[in-house]
């Protein structure tokens, strides 16, 4: 995590067996990243991008490890329609939102409930989301 003034940053854990696939789609340790501030969330991955207002996130936690099928690169489930952009299976964060986001798509015909990030220091991320 890093801090710039108002805002705080988190990159991506990047296992290296997974860099060439990801890199193809535009997914590099340079091109993703979470940042948070008072009044936004906004996830980078690749060309990907998730923004949402800090009020509609409702909550977050820890989650994985995951298997690589269902967490590397971006995925959807098909039970939720919770999103994931991932770049390791060893551990993340999944975040809640109040009202679904977009960010799978071109369009943003899809919505979310939930976002999986696999981000560095997850821990951290949870405790900025959900402190106490």
């Amino acid at each position: 995590m890093s801090r710039d003034g108002e805002s705080q940053w988190f990159g991506f854990a990047f296992e290296e067996r997974y860099r060439p696939l990801l890199a193809v789609l535009g997914i590099r340790p340079d091109t993703c990243r979470v940042t948070l501030t008072d009044e936004l969330l906004r996830v980078r991955f690749g060309p990907w991008l998730v923004l949402s207002p800090r009020g509609n996130v409702a909550g977050a936690e820890l989650s994985g490890p995951y298997s690589p099928v269902r967490a590397i690169g971006v995925r959807m489930s098909l039970a939720d329609r919770g999103l994931t952009f991932g770049s390791s299976t060893a551990r993340g964060a999944c975040l809640r939102f109040h009202r679904p986001v977009s960010g799978s798509d071109p369009l943003g015909l899809l919505r979310h409930p939930a976002l999986t990030v696999t981000v560095d220091e997850p821990d951290r991320l949870v405790r900025q989301i959900s402190p106490g």
